[in-house]
């Protein structure tokens, strides 16, 4: 044990589990993927209206499959598995509605699923009657565990079993002169059988259904259940893509699951390693922890300056649809659909983006490079507003910004760690988010309508004498009326003369105003900072008159420094 380490052995059996090494042989010749970087999209084949259906405890019903695979053409899939015809009435009643209803495109192809056996191959194919195209996807499981407790065949019989089922399938197809049907073959818990078995059964099938280049196979490589980190499954999958017969008309596909939660990064290594398609469902639904998630898979290759190929410029539309159909969240923290996956709470994260969307603005090209975010929200159709959000967490820099988007306030930077403390303050003794319409009432409350024992009546007047500007004014303090005169080289310098002669020791310390809004007929802001006596304060005021509002602001910064002291 390292001294810098002080954990100690859990009570937990990790004994009882072998690791993967002793489970699958993986032959690793001379590794090529890691030296590889994605350049292009994989042909993308959802599988939520199967393999995600069969996850759910309320299983979809044809309304709402319809949905969402109007959905997914929309978004640009072009191979869509669209159920497991033998399965379910359901299923088999929907397969036949896209048939009939017309509602499959001339550029999409369905793919249908099903086990080897004669009964249900025949039933697959007959829900597909009448559709011009279709994958056939056939599957079997072929790992030892299985072989040995759930079927009960020696490699032989599985061998055997897959022939048959392959020998019937090529004979309805070729039933089908009229129609372009291909074959797909899984071979379950692939991730866990021996790989010299896997090849012999693909590269049997590759014969056996004459694979070419104008109708490829599909050999579909599932981590069933995940085991081992995502690079021993890049190993795998580079060591059936070199060896498999035919390769030019075999498609390499994988379809990892998310058992270890590396789902993502498993078929990430897997395209390195030579798949060409990837099977997943839009936010990672399936069985246990789901299959891996083409959203997140896509929208990778997308912030990596590669096109995804699938539409994703209104992302929040795609998430309700799937939410609804089927009746599950999708987490607040989804990579890159979660409600709050581009809101930053945190004060060094809020400073952070404020500055980069700053310097975004000052860019005369599009290139995208703003810190936290690693794409434009605006791209997924997401707008700015909920980028920052205050809490008792935030920052000054978040605080800052929101008042500034939502109502034009741009506060000095210098005057920021006050407003900062009285925003934290309020947050910290509600628990609660404060929302921009609350931050600006802080602001108005602390600073724009900030009373006092002075007061200054409406009767105030400036005038320039060459360089020397005069300020009278009639000033109430604690209640009694003076006419005060001063002067000074500008306006607010002859203001703070004439609160001399009141008793007032008030000096200008940091002056900036700006307006709300473009045009002549805009309010004006006004921020100053005053020394008043020993205290120094902020003060802000706002009116259509620049003169108003900055002579308002020192009134403001006087009586927050006078009610400070009394």
């Amino acid at each position: 044990m390292y001294r810098w380490n002080p954990q100690q052995p859990s009570p937990m059996p990790f004994h009882r589990y072998r690791p993967y090494h002793e489970r699958v042989d993986v032959p690793v010749e001379s590794r090529s993927w890691p030296d590889r970087r994605p350049t292009e999209a994989p042909l993308w084949v959802p599988v939520d209206l199967r393999d995600g259906n069969q996850a759910l405890a309320e299983p979809m019903d044809t309304d709402r499959k319809r949905r969402f695979f109007d959905l997914l053409v929309g978004m640009g899939f072009k191979e869509i598995e669209v159920g497991y015809p033998s399965a379910s009435r359901t299923d088999f009643d929907f397969v036949r509605h896209l048939v009939t209803s017309g509602a499959v495109p001339d550029d999409v192809t369905p793919v249908v699923f099903t086990p080897a056996r004669t009964d249900l191959i025949a039933r697959t194919f007959a829900s597909i009657e009448g559709l011009p195209r279709a994958v056939v996807h056939l599957y079997i499981a072929t790992s030892p565990v299985w072989r040995d407790v759930v079927l009960g065949k020696t490699r032989a019989e599985i061998a055997a079993t897959v022939r048959e089922a392959a020998v019937l399938m090529a004979r309805l197809a070729d039933a089908r002169p009229d129609a372009h049907i291909r074959f797909q073959f899984a071979p379950e818990t692939y991730n866990v059988t021996e790989p010299d078995f896997v090849l012999e059964l693909c590269n049997g099938l590759t014969e056996l259904w004459d694979a070419s280049p104008d109708r490829p196979v599909t050999h579909n490589l599932p981590t069933t259940v995940e085991i081992a980190t995502p690079n021993v499954y890049a190993d795998q999958i580079e060591y059936m893509s070199r060896h498999l017969d035919r390769r030019d008309s075999v498609i390499v596909s994988v379809h990892p699951h998310n058992d270890r939660g590396t789902g993502v990064a498993a078929a990430e290594l897997a395209v390195l390693a030579g798949a060409q398609r990837v099977e997943g469902c839009l936010f990672g639904n399936g069985e246990r922890t789901g299959n891996v998630d083409l959203v997140t898979l896509a929208m990778n290759l997308y912030a990596q300056g590669v096109d995804p190929k699938i539409d994703f410029s209104d992302l929040d539309a795609v998430r309700a649809t799937v939410e609804h159909c089927n009746r599950l969240p999708v987490h607040p923290r989804h990579p890159y659909a979660g409600d709050l996956v581009h809101t930053a709470f945190s004060g060094t994260h809020q400073d952070a983006i404020s500055k980069g969307f700053a310097h975004h603005a000052t860019r005369t090209d599009d290139r995208w490079e703003v810190p936290y975010l690693p794409i434009d929200p605006a791209d997924v159709g997401r707008t700015y507003e909920a980028v920052i959000r205050v809490n008792s967490q935030s920052g000054k820099g978040g605080m800052a910004y929101l008042l500034k988007e939502h109502y034009g306030v741009d506060l000095p930077r210098e005057m920021r760690p006050e407003y900062a403390r009285l925003v934290q303050e309020a947050t910290d003794d509600s628990g609660s988010e404060a929302t921009p319409d609350e931050l600006y009432a802080l602001f108005r409350t602390a600073y724009l309508d900030a009373t006092g024992p002075v007061a200054l009546a409406d009767d105030w007047s400036v005038r320039q004498d060459g360089a020397v500007h005069h300020f009278a004014c009639v000033l109430e303090v604690d209640g009694e009326s003076r006419e005060l005169e001063g002067k000074g080289n500008g306006p607010l310098a002859a203001f703070t003369d004439a609160l001399r002669t009141a008793g007032l020791d008030v000096d200008i310390e940091s002056f900036t105003q700006h307006g709300l809004t473009a045009g002549p007929d805009s309010e004006a802001v006004a921020y100053v900072r005053c020394r008043v006596g020993a205290v120094r304060e902020w003060g802000a005021a706002r009116h259509t008159s620049v003169l108003t509002a900055s002579v308002g602001a020192v009134l403001s910064a006087v009586n927050r420094a006078v009610r400070q002291v009394s």
